[in-house]
């Protein structure tokens, strides 16, 4: 009982910290479908773990048709979670969230295949995952992770991590501490390549623009001019390659 109490009172924390737009318990309890398909859900998934056959899947069903949130009654949800909005959010059987993690609209935690066993993904804590994002498979996303909105992500992710695109790319800020609910200041990671692609092009067309003067010297038989080289693309290539990925 104590326990049970504790989980909802970190639920309802959880909330009023992070929407400003929470102005009481009361609303939180009347007005708010994530809360509300969570402590559904904490009861389905008390009966799932009982043996129950049945009665925990009519509960999400409930759950489903009263908020527009899907979660199987097998998944595991930790304190302090927040379903911010929620309309569309699909969460699977063997899926596991840690405390303090926060999902927006649209987002789905579900499978790739028909395999038994774990087939959904691990959410460590304080993991935030943008409206519409897909986290699919057996996979495990580290501690303090942010997703994009509408990235779909399919590989590990290490703690730590910022994750956008499609497929999802992970993009590294260690050692920043970085507001969850400021997705505004998410990387821009398909305009940083094609920016690097396009500088790339620049100094290549400049080289071949110079080596064609200095053929023409030789050919008229002038001494060519020195051909000046440009800054070095190693690291820019380093991060296009990251970006795309490197099967070789």
């Amino acid at each position: 009982m104590f326990q049970t109490l504790k989980t909802i009172k970190a639920d309802l924390a959880i909330i009023r910290e992070r929407d400003p737009a929470a102005r009481g318990l009361l609303e939180i309890l009347l007005c708010y479908p994530g809360f509300q398909s969570i402590a559904l859900h904490r009861i389905s998934h008390k009966l799932w773990r009982y043996g129950l056959p049945l009665l925990p899947r009519l509960l999400s069903q409930l759950n489903r048709t009263l908020t527009g949130i899907e979660i199987h009654p097998g998944a595991q949800i930790g304190q302090g979670v927040f379903i911010d909005h929620g309309m569309g959010v699909v969460i699977g059987e063997t899926t596991e969230i840690g405390n303090r993690c926060l999902l927006y609209q649209g987002v789905t935690l579900g499978g790739t295949g028909k395999e038994s066993g774990k087939r959904h993904p691990t959410l460590a804590e304080n993991v935030v995952i943008g409206a519409g994002a897909k986290v699919l498979g057996a996979i495990t996303v580290g501690a303090n992770t942010r997703i994009g909105a509408g990235s779909v992500v399919v590989r590990d992710v290490e703690a730590n991590s910022t994750v956008v695109g499609i497929p999802g790319r992970v993009v590294h800020q260690s050692g920043v501490k970085i507001n969850p609910l400021a997705h505004s200041a998410l990387p821009d990671a398909e305009a940083n390549v094609i920016r690097n692609l396009m500088e790339r092009i620049d100094q290549l067309e400049n080289q071949v623009s110079a080596l064609q003067l200095c053929l023409t010297d030789v050919t008229q038989g002038r001494i060519p001019k020195d051909i000046l080289r440009g800054k070095s693309q190693n690291l820019k290539d380093k991060e296009i390659i990251e970006f795309i990925g490197d099967n070789s």
